[in-house]
């Protein structure tokens, strides 16, 4: 009788990240980056916007050997976040604990299971998003999707609601076959769709016009051209993977308990969350979005936000939320709920703008509060 043949390490490794919940896995080599070429010209054009750390450590993305010395293999996985949730004024993505953190604990394990079933201590670093790692490169030669023309990674058996995590490691593995197929075809629902026009070309996001950059990388006053054009996201957008065929027909209900909205979010249309967060104090600020990934774009990013939604879909019933932001303490905050103000026009909103004017010290905020009186004739 034959003796059945033990599973090789690259299947005992993909079978525990599967055990320890992802639905994907695969391996990939380390070395330069099939996309390096076309991250330095994103980078070169100016669409990272104003997150500059992308360029700091462009040399090391380029090569995914240099960020652990010695590593020659990437475990690289997914962990899907739903994508079947109605739309909302957050994105699907931020709406429970923060993915780094569930990400990183899987990965660790994983790491450890390595370890332990080799017997010895295997040089090695999991990345979540945050590392100088290409990781949808690494994803796509891990044979774990293709990139699809709206930047995202696409699986064909899930779609694009899905985090991807790597393991770096210092061990010899035998590769998976890469993703060589691009199944977008001639389809342009993504590029079409997209609320600001901010692709530029197929695979090309000028990050400056996103609204996922803007409402939570972009420290600044967000231009007064594209605000309208964020209606009520709040923070975050999936407009570009809720008109994919794929992502819209292939993505799964919500399984990972961590990633359900938590109770600030859950079940609240963009009106209320708006007043809730211009009203939220910073302690407030702490508890309730503790552990959460929305607190990425800070409290006066949120209340920024924040007005711009109301300027877009709210009523006159919402001029007290924006008349106490006129008070807060970030001038871009003012000058947010300015605009706002100036665009609901009801009496007492243009009222509380005319008051402001002799007490308002900062120029930006008194040129937004001006050029609101000025666009509503009063």
């Amino acid at each position: 009788m034959t003796t059945p043949r033990a599973p090789r390490l690259e299947h005992r490794i993909k079978a525990q990240a599967y055990g320890l919940g992802f639905d994907l896995a695969g391996i990939a080599p380390l070395g330069i980056a099939d996309s390096a070429a076309a991250f330095d010209d994103w980078i070169a054009n100016g669409y990272a916007g104003d997150m500059a750390y992308l360029e700091r450590r462009a040399e090391v993305r380029r090569d995914s050997r240099l960020p652990v010395p010695g590593a020659t293999s990437a475990v690289v996985v997914g962990l899907g976040y739903g994508g079947r949730e109605p739309s909302g004024p957050v994105a699907r993505y931020a709406r429970g604990d923060d993915y780094h953190d569930v990400m990183l604990d899987k990965l660790r394990a994983l790491h450890a299971s390595i370890e332990s079933e080799l017997g010895r201590r295997i040089p090695g670093k999991a990345y979540v998003d945050t590392g100088p790692v290409l990781e949808r490169d690494l994803a796509r030669r891990a044979g774990l999707g293709w990139l699809g023309k709206n930047t995202m990674l696409l699986n064909p058996r899930i779609g694009s609601y899905f985090f991807i995590g790597s393991l770096l490691l210092d061990l010899d593995l035998a590769p998976d076959a890469p993703f060589a197929t691009d199944h977008c075809g001639r389809c342009t629902r993504c590029l079409d769709a997209c609320p600001t026009q901010a692709f530029t070309a197929p695979h090309v996001l000028d990050s400056r016009r996103c609204i996922s950059y803007l409402t939570i990388e972009y420290r600044g006053e967000i231009p007064v051209e594209l605000r309208p054009l964020i209606g009520e996201l709040l923070y975050g957008c999936d407009v570009c993977q809720e008109v994919c065929p794929f992502s819209s027909k292939f993505s799964r209900p919500l399984l990972e308990p961590a990633f359900a909205p938590r109770p600030a979010i859950a079940g609240k249309d963009a009106r209320m969350l708006a007043r809730e967060f211009l009203s939220m104090s910073p302690s407030e600020y702490s508890t309730v979005l503790q552990g959460s990934p929305m607190k990425r774009a800070k409290l006066g990013g949120l209340k920024r936000n924040a007005a711009i939604v109301l300027g877009n879909v709210g009523t006159s019933e919402d001029v007290p939320s924006l008349v106490g932001a006129l008070s807060d303490s970030e001038p871009a905050v003012r000058s947010h709920a300015a605009w706002a103000l100036a665009r609901i026009g009801s009496p007492d909103a243009l009222a509380a703008l005319r008051a402001r004017l002799s007490h308002e010290c900062d120029d930006r905020v008194l040129q937004e509060v001006r050029a609101g009186l000025s666009r509503s004739g009063a």
